[in-house]
């Protein structure tokens, strides 16, 4: 490379192709699966502008001959805490348990749809995709997939408001009773943010805390508050 190409600023993505006699597409394809470093960091973005005197490598043993397989749509499981909005997912603690076995990329999160809003106040289990299936599945589907939600009230709730409650899509059980909280564990078919909080309202009832530990056959079990962690491609709604 001449003095004045090594000064020149250029594409990341033109830069590799060019120094490993790879087309742009695959370039891009190392750069966006998170093979390429530049001076010792990981960039992610083809975009990203080099200079020729820049330490510019693939990462140790990276095979270009070999054929990279593809950045499948991910899709992100995690337990929002109360009091953040749906639009404010973090990512910052990722679940100890996660089994994909799969290193986040910034591609993983551009494009991402949440699936499943919750109520700002509540918390528990959000799922946040890339996937038209699961998008399919849980957003123009929702009414065939269950939501399981616990649900502390102030005070006592009668037997004639239980059954006000526990009509369809809505069914409705006690699940603990104390001398300040009843707990009720919703399983609802079509859930919509906001339903159960009008129900409630509507019979009277105030809500103290609510979660929601199930979507479809997919559990909150074993995401602490605030963490998340990857779809596992075996697991279901």
């Amino acid at each position: 490379m001449t003095e004045d190409k090594k000064n020149e600023s250029m594409r990341l993505a033109k830069y590799l192709a060019a120094a490993h006699h790879l087309s742009r597409a695959q370039a891009e394809q190392y750069i966006e699966g998170g093979f390429v470093c530049v001076n010792g960091e990981v960039i992610e973005s083809p975009q990203h502008r080099v200079l020729g005197t820049e330490q510019i490598e693939l990462q140790a043993g990276v095979d270009t001959q070999a054929k990279l397989p593809p950045i499948l749509p991910m899709t992100i499981v995690w337990h929002k805490p109360s009091g953040t909005p749906c639009e404010e997912m973090a990512l910052a603690s990722r679940a100890s348990n996660d089994r994909s076995g799969i290193r986040l990329l910034q591609r993983h999160l551009k494009d991402q749809m949440c699936a499943t809003p919750l109520e700002t106040g509540a918390s528990g289990l959000v799922v946040f995709t890339q996937d038209f299936t699961i998008k399919r599945k849980l957003i123009q589907d929702n009414a065939f997939v269950e939501h399981e939600v616990m649900v502390d009230m102030a005070g006592s709730v009668s037997e004639q408001q239980l059954s006000a409650l526990n009509r369809p899509p809505m069914k409705v059980a006690r699940s603990k009773q104390t001398d300040s909280i009843t707990g009720l564990r919703f399983a609802i078919k079509g859930y919509a943010a906001g339903r159960i909080a009008a129900q409630c309202q509507h019979l009277g009832l105030e809500i103290q805390a609510m979660r929601r530990i199930r979507v479809g056959r997919i559990p909150l079990a074993g995401l602490n508050v605030g963490q998340w962690r990857f779809l596992v491609g075996y697991e279901r709604f």
